[in-house]
């Protein structure tokens, strides 16, 4: 269901990843003031810009799980805010890297960009646990994406706020104040293009290993024969359980020593070769000679 399309998606993130890099390191020019280091922008900035649209994402991905009850929505958004909290991360700790290299401090609590994604990361690392202090799939789900709902509307607000706020240090990228020159801003689309395709990339892996091995463990229970009580309880996780799906049956349980549909196995039992009974493993008995 969510491989479909991950082969071509891998190669074009690989591709675009190869030429971001290619171009950050010999073709963008060295910032007059900070040099070399500089170049980070081309990860700081991207890592920050997609994490954000990630998390505003994952409520919109909230809301229909709420519409539709879908848990597959509920899957989704999961993951797209698993992700994007895994790049604002990223953006975090290249962005104090950076930090220390152009002011001298690691962090700076008078700048309003710092400090409010430093509370947008905060309050999605709450998700979580949140998750995994409901039990019962449905209200996790439901609390997750109000949760999602709530937090994905306050980063465009957030967002707007900083944007008015009129002291600050952090430099403007987007917006009538950037001066980037022409090979900067080339280099900087690129960039920020590789890490969308990464991001979309994980997310894919994500929801197809997740899938995977929803399947796998309802092909478990099948076999051992506890289809049915194995719907009961599930052990408490904060991510939620996607649908097996419809290739594993999900009928009542095979009896011991059944063979799986269409399988080498199945089909009806052998006559015994020349009206000779037959032993355990299928052949014709044979007298001891006396």
């Amino acid at each position: 269901m969510y491989g479909k399309g991950l082969r071509i998606l891998s190669i074009a993130t690989v591709v675009a990843m190869a030429a971001a890099l290619a171009l950050v390191f010999f073709y963008a020019p060295l910032e007059a003031e900070q040099g070399f280091l500089q170049k980070i922008f081309y990860v700081h900035v991207p890592l920050a810009i997609v994490s954000l649209c990630g998390f505003v994402l994952g409520g919109l991905l909230a809301i229909q799980q709420l519409r539709t009850r879908d848990p597959r929505w509920d899957l989704r958004s999961y993951v797209t805010i698993h992700v994007s909290l895994i790049f604002a991360l990223g953006a975090l700790i290249t962005g104090s890297i950076w930090a220390k290299g152009s002011w001298g401090h690691w962090w700076v609590w008078s700048e309003p960009t710092l400090v409010s994604f430093l509370i947008v990361f905060l309050l999605y690392a709450t998700y979580q646990p949140l998750r995994f202090a409901i039990e019962d799939p449905e209200r996790q789900a439901r609390y997750a994406s109000v949760f999602a709902i709530t937090a994905g509307a306050f980063v465009p607000m957030n967002f707007i706020a900083v944007r008015l706020s009129t002291a600050y240090v952090h430099p403007r990228v987007l917006g009538s104040t950037s001066n980037l020159p022409a090979p900067m801003a080339l280099t900087f689309l690129v960039s920020l293009t590789a890490i969308a395709l990464l991001f979309a990339t994980l997310c894919m892996y994500e929801l197809t290993a997740k899938h995977a091995r929803a399947q796998l463990r309802a092909l478990r229970r099948r076999l051992a024969g506890d289809g049915e009580r194995g719907h009961e309880r599930r052990p408490r996780s904060a991510a939620p359980s996607p649908p097996a799906g419809p290739g594993i049956p999900t009928g009542p349980p095979m009896p011991a020593g059944a063979a799986m549909p269409g399988s080498a196995m199945s089909g009806p039992p052998r006559p015994a070769a020349s009206g000779l009974p037959t032993t355990g493993m299928g052949a014709p008995a044979t007298e001891g000679r006396g």
